[in-house]
């Protein structure tokens, strides 16, 4: 239908959005406040107060972290008003300086003033620095070791629920540690150790030496087994339950072997003497062969999953097990790798923290890790081992989109040495790639397909100086430890330095990934949508590719509704462009077709039947399921078109099409606590209620054909919630360039010239026109031609300059346009003219209304657009003639009489 900005000129007041404050803190996963009071020795024991930790909420916990400085590590938040240059936000949830040093400290000083009363020679002095961190279990408790003077080995514990200290284990011989894990109910310890040098570094396995995988009961001390003693090196983990209500009868634990295998063993315990936990049977453990002849394998603690990549006649196939409850296991996936690792050597990923690689040298090894998140994705990252120091490649396979992405990054100059490894972090919806002092990208893996929906940031960036420059180890989920520091931290995205990025880049591609990046990461959606719309407002003609108004109107309604329903994210539109040729500066991309993965198991639940979903909409399901609103145009058109000939469809189905658009209004309404103060969508205006209606029945069916188990009520909501959600942005971006102009009911007037504001609001609500008509979306109700409608629309089309007005009444068809074209045509014509003697005969049969004056006006008009073809050379000048005049003329002549 032809739509002019002219129906967009509505007085509007809006209250201001919130302030920051509003915009609350996000940071999932954090463990609770907890006691401050430590343990001395045992679990139970009371213990000195740590130092500096009274008991705290997260709050004041950031306070106090930010009082710490850099010592505590990167990105707490900071205070208002301040926003740090970081994309990424480093949470602190565990630092061994301070969660475990004054508690050990406070043990030395007791064991001390212990050996004195004894008459001992007491403690002798311990700097720690062998203090590191071994292993991060998957309830979120650190295993630590350190020695003591004499060498001997010290296991403790750290508690992330109640962050407390716990002492496990020693022993008292000069060993190194390769790995170590502890079950679920902490009465097992399983460690694998070398003997150390007298330099007190490791021995590299010369022939003779051993490895030893020990097992030891702890609750209480009592029984040590050697389950191996092999020369080559040994990885253990045991596995955790994901019910943990009460004690486990048996107990698994994985054997990881440098010889190429992995073995689970299957460890009963039983109870005696009340407390006292020992090993059932520990001469006979029964054992299984659970991988062999692999080169690499990752452990995914919070997933209980095992990934493995073996080598079938040089190609290489990446396997995944699933342990379940019962830690039973199964082979889920096969996925062909198009990589070679035949001559990269034997890595592991996650199975604890260990230092057997020469951390400076990172960067001369291959990177390969496996991502996955809730929405079914599964990411496969890869960087070759590093040979060149003017450009750095990765990889990136998205196997629930079926094709993998090369990504080459210009390093700058040749003087720029890369020393440190690259790192890959999982961001939930994004995926960071990280080299220190080089560059930082955050890859959208929800939607990989357009280069433009990822963030490339280089390294003459803040972004890229302010993050650590030791190596991170991802672990599951956001997890990220600072091996260097003893440092385990949440990774998050940085919303508020995202905003503000918003606002000082100038790329269109890096606004266009910034936008998406900030809608994703949730929060306040509400103050989120204004400061979006703020940045709009000042910025309405700064983006060439793509239509900002359009892309946020998309975006955010696609981020406000997908999260909450799998399968949502196939069905509603992600992005208002389909295509985007533009270069990335810095970056060079690839993109290949891959093979997808050949699922083992038939019975899928939870992110398995999520990736199971995924690959199947891969498979067969072209062209893509994204809604669009071209069955709403048809429809629409129809119904009107009936509506003209008298002709319409059952009244059951118009009025449950009105019925939904009553629901729309109201859920409008609801959204606001007070009421707009300019009337979108509320006036009673059949037609755009007949739109709305139809987009919340077209939308509802199109989601019942293709999202299976859910329920069709739900389905009505999320449909109708949907809509509204599409037309209450309209509505916001409309009010916030009203309130920001200070315009009021009074606005526009009938007469005067327009202030730089009203031009201002005009040009944003003609950007709002451009943008919605494309999406098909109801704007605010056609006003109908009374006398006073008319009024306000000739005076708003008169105030504007004088080409503008021009094309609006050209591509307006409405009598008040034709109004005014026949006006300039006339004002055009008689100019020059001259007045001529009057003819003495006036061909009355060429007119239909005996109107004396108007006849002989209109001969005139015909007799100078016959005599002089030159006055045509203007724009238009095929739709006015004489005849054009007269009939409008005529109308308006009868309208004035009231005829």
């Amino acid at each position: 239908m032809p739509q002019s900005p002219l129906l967009l000129v509505r007085s509007a007041e809006l209250e201001a959005p919130d302030s920051a404050q509003a915009f609350r803190r996000r940071c999932p996963g954090l463990p609770g406040p907890g006691r401050s009071r430590t343990e001395s020795g045992r679990r139970g024991e009371a213990g000195e107060r740590k130092e500096g930790r009274a008991p705290q909420g997260r709050r004041a916990r950031w306070r106090a972290e930010r009082r710490a400085g850099n010592a505590r590590g990167a990105g707490p938040e900071p205070p208002a008003g301040r926003v740090p240059a970081m994309a990424l936000r480093l949470v602190s949830d565990f630092d061994l300086r301070k969660d475990v040093l004054p508690w050990l400290r406070a043990q030395r000083v007791a064991s001390a003033a212990a050996g004195a009363r004894g008459g001992g020679p007491g403690v002798l002095e311990n700097n720690y620095e062998s203090l590191r961190i071994l292993n991060v279990e998957r309830n979120g408790n650190v295993i630590y070791t350190y020695k003591d003077n004499k060498g001997n080995v010290f296991f403790g514990l750290y508690d992330c629920q109640t962050r407390q200290n716990e002492h496990l284990y020693t022993f008292e011989k000069d060993l190194h540690v390769v790995s170590c894990s502890v079950n679920s109910d902490r009465t097992l310890l399983a460690a694998s150790l070398v003997h150390s040098t007298k330099e007190g570094r490791k021995n590299e396995l010369q022939p003779g030496s051993k490895c030893l995988t020990l097992l030891v009961e702890i609750h209480p001390v009592n029984n040590v087994k050697v389950l191996k003693a092999v020369d080559s090196y040994i990885w253990v983990q045991f596995l955790y339950p994901h019910v943990e209500s009460h004690p486990l009868p048996e107990n698994h634990l994985l054997l990881v072997s440098e010889e190429k295998y992995i073995e689970k063993f299957h460890i009963q315990v039983i109870q005696e003497d009340g407390s006292r936990v020992v090993i059932k049977d520990s001469g006979h453990l029964p054992r299984e062969r659970v991988a062999e002849d692999f080169v690499w394998a990752q452990w995914d603690m919070s997933e209980q999953r095992l990934y493995y990549i073996d080598l079938k006649k040089s190609r290489s196939i990446l396997k995944c097990l699933q342990f379940s409850a019962d830690e039973k296991f199964n082979l889920m996936f096969e996925a062909p790798l198009d990589i070679t690792l035949s001559d990269s050597g034997f890595k592991l990923v996650n199975f604890g923290c260990d230092d057997l690689q020469d951390q400076e040298n990172l960067s001369k090894h291959l990177t390969l890790c496996v991502f996955t998140n809730h929405t079914g994705s599964l990411c496969v990252c890869y960087s070759p081992k590093f040979d060149s120091w003017e450009k750095f490649t990765y990889s990136v396979f998205y196997f629930h989109k079926g094709h993998g992405k090369t990504f080459t990054a210009a390093l700058g100059s040749v003087d720029s040495h890369v020393t440190k490894g690259l790192t890959f972090l999982n961001l939930d919806y994004y995926l960071a790639v990280y080299l220190p002092g080089h560059f930082f990208h955050l890859l959208n893996i929800q939607h990989p397909d357009l280069i433009c929906h990822s963030l490339f940031l280089t390294g003459n960036s803040e972004v890229v100086d302010m993050l650590p420059h030791s190596p991170l180890q991802s672990l599951s989920g956001s997890l990220v430890l600072d091996w260097c520091s003893g440092k385990l931290y949440r990774a998050l995205l940085n919303q508020s330095y995202l905003l503000q990025f918003l606002w000082n880049t100038q790329l269109d591609c890096e606004k266009m990934a910034v936008l998406h990046c900030v809608l994703s990461c949730g929060g306040d959606r509400r103050f989120l949508e204004a400061k979006i719309i703020q940045w709009i407002s000042e910025n309405i003609s700064a983006c060439h590719s793509f239509d900002l108004i359009q892309e946020f109107i998309i975006a955010s309604s696609y981020w406000s509704m997908c999260p909450e329903t799998s399968n949502m994210d196939k069905l509603l539109p992600y992005s208002s462009v389909l295509t985007w040729n533009t270069e990335i500066p810095g970056i060079t991309l690839v993109t290949e077709e891959i093979a997808l993965p050949f699922m083992k198991v038939h019975s899928f639940k939870g992110y398995w039947e999520k990736l199971n979903s995924n690959l199947e909409y891969v498979k067969y399901s072209k062209p893509h399921l994204h809604y669009n609103n071209s069955m709403v145009r048809r429809e629409w058109h129809s119904l009107i078109s009936e509506e003209k000939t008298g002709r319409r469809r059952s009244m059951v189905y118009v009025k449950n099409i009105l019925d939904n658009a009553t629901k729309v209004i109201s859920n409008l309404e609801a959204r606001n606590l007070e009421p707009r103060l300019t009337p979108l969508f509320q006036e009673a205006d059949n037609h755009q209620r007949l739109l709305m209606g139809l987009m919340v029945s077209e939308l509802k069916d199109h989601l019942l054909r293709h999202l299976q188990g859910v329920e069709k009520k739900k389905i009505e909501q999320m449909a109708l919630d949907y809509v509204s959600k599409l037309l209450d942005l309209v509505c916001q971006i409309m009010e916030t360039s009203w309130r920001k102009h200070s315009l009021h009911p009074c606005v526009p007037h009938f007469s005067g010239r327009a202030s730089a504001a009203e031009f201002k609001v005009f040009h944003i609500m003609t950007r709002i026109l451009e943008a919605t008509k494309s999406l098909f979306l109801p704007l605010p109700p056609d006003l109908d031609n009374t006398e006073k409608n008319e009024k306000l629309k000739f005076s708003i089309i008169v105030r504007l300059p004088p080409l503008i007005g021009q094309k609006i009444c050209r591509l307006w068809d409405h009598p008040m346009s034709s109004n005014i074209i026949s006006r300039n045509h006339v004002k055009r014509l008689l100019q020059n003219y001259k007045k001529k003697p009057p003819s003495s005969v006036i061909h009355k049969s060429s007119f239909s209304v005996e109107f004396l004056p108007l006849n002989y006006f209109v001969e005139i008009l015909t007799d100078i657009e016959s005599s002089n073809q030159a006055l045509y050379a203007f724009e238009g000048h095929d739709n006015v003639d004489a005849k054009f005049v007269e009939e409008a003329a005529l109308k308006h002549t009868m309208m004035l009489l009231g005829l």
